[in-house]
C-alpha cells in the first residue's frame, strides 16, 4: 500500500462522508479532513419531502452525524462551513474561505477526494434570490420552505417540472393541505420514462386533484420586487403563494473545471475505473462524477444517491491506498408518487432505440393479489429486450410496493447477462395476501418468447 500522509475530502453529503470514513479505516495513520460549504454533513437527501410532509418528524432525523460526532466515531476532523475556492495542483493545496470567520486558510494533501455533488438546474426566467422561489435539494432547503409556509400559511403551490422531486413533493404537499399545480415543458409528467407510465401518471395526478399544464415552455413570471407574483400562462394568469422549482440536477464540477480537470461529454467529471481523475493524485465520486453504463458501455451522469454512497467507499479506498475497480452500472430507481410506486431500470425503450439496439419490448397489467382480495391492486409492467439475444434491456414497473421487488430481480438479471427467457421458468411465491397466482414477470416473460 503507498503510503499517504494526508487526505481531504471536499464534500459533505452521500459520498463525502463515505469516502472520508473508508479512507481512515483504510489507512487508519492518514490525516483525513472533510470539508463541507454548508452546516450540515451526513444527511439523506431522498428522505427530505417526507419530512415535509410530517412522515418523517424532525430534519434532526436525518443528520446522522455531525462534526463531532463525525470525528469520535470515525476519526475524521470536519470543517462546516467552509467553502473550498480553489484547488493548486502544482502545490497541492487547497485554499478555503471559512465562512463564519470570513477568512481565508490553506491546507495541504497528498491526496484529494472530489465529492461536491449535484445542484439544482436553473431555470432563466426566474432569478435564484426571490423571496418565494424554492429548490428543495438540501437540508437547508427543507428548513427554509417549511419555515416560509408556517409563517406565510401558504395555500397554494406551483411546482415546475414533473421530474422525481416534482412529482414527489406534490404528493407531500397535498398532504399537508396545499393545494398544487404542475407546470411540465413537454407533453406529458415523468417525461424520462416509458409513455404508459405517463398516461398513467397523469391520470394520478387528476384524481389526486393536482392542477397539470403541459407543454408550457412559454410562460412569463411577473416579479414584484422580491416576490414572484403571478405566471402568465398562455395569457392565464396564476398566483401562488409558493414556487418550487424542479427542473432536475446537474453535477457541481465548479471546482474541477477551475482546476482544469478533465470533463466528460456528459457535463460531469470524468474519472476511471478507479475513480482517479485526470490528476493522478485527485480522486472523485458522487453525482458529479461519469460512470459506465452496463448496458451501452458508455458514460454518463447518474446521480442517485445509492451510487454516491458505494462510489464514495471506493474513491476513499483508492486515495488511501487501495486499488478497487468501480464496476459498470445497471441503474435503478424508485420514487413514490401518492399511493404507487415507479420503478425504472436499465433503458426505456426509446433509449434503447437511441443507442441502435434491435429491440422490442411486452407490457402488461395484472393484480398484484389474487383479485378476490379486497387489497389487490393493478400493477403495470413493460420490459425492453434485444431481439437477437432475448437479452433484457431495461424495464418498468407502476404500481404498490412489490414492484421494488420486480426491479431488483430484472436488474440482477441484466447484471448477470440473462436472457429475458427464465422468467417464465422461475418458481414464483404464491400467498393471496402477499403475490398473485400468476405473477406479472412471468407473464411477460411468455410474452417475450412468443416475441422471439
Amino acid at each position: 500500500m503507498i503510503k499517504v500522509s494526508k487526505i481531504i475530502v471536499i464534500g459533505g453529503n452521500a459520498a463525502g462522508p463515505a469516502a472520508a470514513a473508508k479512507a481512515k479505516r483504510v489507512n487508519y495513520q492518514a490525516e483525513v479532513l472533510l470539508f463541507e460549504a454548508g452546516e450540515f454533513i451526513s444527511t439523506g437527501t431522498c428522505e427530505i419531502p417526507y419530512v415535509l410532509s410530517g412522515e418523517i418528524s424532525s430534519y434532526k432525523n436525518i443528520v446522522y452525524f455531525d462534526a463531532q460526532s463525525f470525528y469520535k466515531e470515525k476519526g475524521v476532523k470536519v470543517y462546516t462551513n467552509h467553502f473550498v475556492e480553489e484547488i493548486d495542483r502544482k502545490e497541492k493545496i487547497i485554499r478555503v474561505l471559512d465562512k463564519k470567520n470570513n477568512r481565508a486558510v490553506e491546507f495541504e494533501y497528498d491526496k484529494l477526494v472530489l465529492a461536491t455533488g449535484s445542484e439544482s438546474r436553473e431555470i432563466k426566467e426566474l432569478p435564484t434570490n426571490l423571496e418565494n422561489v424554492f429548490n428543495l435539494k438540501s437540508i437547508g432547503d427543507l428548513i427554509k420552505i417549511q419555515e416560509y409556509i408556517k409563517e406565510k400559511k401558504v395555500k397554494n403551490t406551483l411546482i415546475i417540472g414533473s421530474g422525481l422531486i416534482g412529482l414527489e413533493t406534490s404528493d407531500t404537499l397535498k398532504k399537508i393541505g396545499i393545494s398544487v399545480t404542475i407546470l411540465e415543458r413537454e407533453e406529458n409528467p415523468a417525461p424520462f420514462t416509458e409513455p404508459e407510465i405517463q398516461f398513467l401518471i397523469k391520470e394520478l395526478l387528476s384524481k389526486n386533484e393536482i392542477s397539470f399544464y403541459n407543454n408550457a415552455k412559454n410562460y412569463k413570471a411577473i416579479i414584484s420586487g422580491n416576490y414572484l407574483k403571478t405566471i402568465n400562462l398562455d395569457s392565464r394568469l396564476l398566483e401562488f403563494g409558493l414556487v418550487l422549482v424542479s427542473a432536475g440536477f446537474i453535477p457541481n464540477t465548479k471546482l474541477a473545471e477551475k482546476a482544469d480537470l478533465e470533463i466528460g461529454k456528459s457535463g460531469a467529471i470524468k474519472v476511471d475505473s478507479k475513480l482517479r481523475t485526470s490528476c493522478q493524485h485527485i480522486y472523485a465520486a458522487g453525482d458529479n462524477i461519469e460512470v459506465t453504463n452496463k448496458i451501452t458501455n458508455k458514460t454518463e451522469n447518474m446521480p442517485l444517491a445509492t451510487l454516491a454512497h458505494e462510489f464514495g467507499h471506493i474513491a476513499g479506498a483508492n486515495a488511501a491506498g487501495e486499488n478497487i475497480k468501480a464496476n459498470p452500472i445497471v441503474k435503478n430507481f424508485s420514487v413514490k408518487i401518492f399511493d404507487n410506486f415507479l420503478v425504472q431500470v436499465g433503458l426505456t425503450l426509446k433509449e434503447a432505440q437511441d443507442n441502435n439496439f434491435h429491440c422490442d419490448s411486452v407490457s402488461e397489467i395484472r393484480p398484484n393479489l389474487v383479485e378476490v382480495m379486497r387489497s389487490s391492486e393493478k400493477v403495470f409492467g413493460k420490459i425492453v429486450f434485444e431481439k437477437s439475444t432475448n437479452k433484457i434491456l431495461g424495464a418498468s414497473f407502476f404500481g404498490g410496493r412489490e414492484v421494488s421487488g420486480y426491479g431488483d430481480l430484472i436488474s440482477l438479471m441484466i447484471k448477470t447477462n440473462q436472457k429475458a427467457d427464465i422468467l417464465s421458468t422461475v418458481n414464483y411465491n404464491y400467498t393471496p395476501p402477499l403475490s398473485p397466482f400468476v405473477n406479472l414477470l412471468e407473464v411477460l416473460g411468455r410474452k417475450i418468447i412468443q416475441r422471439s
